[in-house]
């Protein structure tokens, strides 16, 4: 299929464990519907991130195979008689609810890798006592993606107690000081916990998928 301005990544199963997901913030609605198209004929499993729900809707209508998450602003789809099983745990763990869209992002990616996943909410610093209070949640757990705002302390907290990696998610939540997550990302990248690493602001899908190559692996 020739998609103008399009090249995809055929091989990237190969090479990488899973396909080319889609950037689709814009991207026009007939290249995303033909990359779709494209990768659902060869079998791959689909992915697409960033999408506006007025696109999504447009997708949805024409392509009924299609799941729009609309917290997350994704698209997700699966080949004809596609079957795999779940392997490995990953946590998400938000700070606060305004968190939740970039969680669910790191969510749908995780899904799409077909590894298990647990969602454990609102347990900022701001309330101590509630993340000890989860903490048998986390049991099992290959890696654990915190999302934060604000100050960004709550990778900190959770690598205190836990023997996995956390990958820390800053997020744009915040006021005027925190600068758009630029201050929960320094503090983050400034972690004293031995296990935290940090992807980008928002990168929700950035985290999931780190996250999801830890526990597939270890899966194997």
């Amino acid at each position: 299929m020739d998609i103008p301005a399009v090249t995809l990544d055929h091989d990237r199963t190969r090479r990488c464990g899973f396909p080319e997901a889609i950037f689709g913030e814009g991207k026009s609605l007939a290249t995303l519907r033909g990359i779709i198209a494209e990768q659902l004929a060869r079998g791959d499993e689909v992915l697409v991130t960033r999408v506006c729900a007025e696109t999504a809707a447009a997708l949805c209508a024409e392509l009924p195979e299609l799941r729009h998450t609309e917290l997350a602003r994704t698209l997700r789809a699966s080949p004809q008689n596609a079957t795999r099983k779940t392997v490995g745990k990953v946590v998400i763990v938000t700070a606060g609810t305004t968190d939740l869209p970039v969680a669910e992002e790191a969510r749908e990616t995780l899904e799409w890798m077909g590894v298990a996943t647990t969602m454990v909410h609102d347990v900022g610093v701001a309330g101590p006592h509630r993340l000890p209070a989860r903490l048998a949640e986390f049991a099992g757990a290959d890696a654990v993606v915190v999302v934060a705002g604000m100050e960004g302390a709550l990778p900190s907290v959770v690598g205190g107690y836990l023997p996995c990696p956390i990958i820390g998610v800053p997020t744009s939540v915040g006021y005027g000081a925190n600068f758009g997550g630029l201050s929960a990302l320094l503090s983050m990248l400034n972690s004293c916990a031995a296990n935290v690493a940090v992807v980008n602001i928002d990168a929700g899908f950035k985290a999931g998928y780190m996250a999801g190559l830890i526990a597939t692996r270890s899966g194997r």
